[in-house]
């Protein structure tokens, strides 16, 4: 699959990682362990000069070297699905539905009421009978 283009021939570090930058040299960075991120820059190990094709991969292989491989698109090819052609149905009429007129609700009158006069009973007095005269 890969193909080398140039032998360098790098002693690899543990805990470095090896690429090959924008200019075709072999460059190094401290590699990102968990959430931390370094904030060195990466060091160039040796300068090759290799032209980048477009479409192809670079990388430093195990034994040191500068190899390419052709970069894999797409992954799943997915299947050409066929166009059903739909039978035409005849179009409905589109029937108005009438909506059912609200009716208005009239307010009742509440009419306040008085308060009731109460009936005053008027007490009868019991008339004293005349004591009877002892004889």
């Amino acid at each position: 699959m890969a193909t080398k283009v140039a032998k360098v021939g790098i002693k690899k570090q543990a805990g470095l990682l090896y690429f090959v930058d924008k200019d075709g040299d072999v460059s190094c960075a401290k590699m990102a362990r968990g959430k931390t991120k370094s904030k060195a820059k990466p060091k160039k190990v040796a300068k090759v000069g290799i032209k980048k094709q477009s479409g192809f991969l670079y990388f430093v292989d195990k034994h040191g070297d500068i190899s390419c491989a052709k970069m894999v698109r797409g992954g799943k090819k997915k299947k050409a699905k066929k166009k059903k052609v739909a039978k035409k149905k005849p179009a409905k009429k589109k029937v108005a539905k009438k909506k059912p007129a609200k009716k208005k609700v009239a307010k009742k009158k509440v009419a306040k009421k008085k308060p009731a006069k109460k009936k005053v009973a008027k007490k009868k007095v019991a008339k004293k009978k005349p004591a009877k005269k002892k004889k």
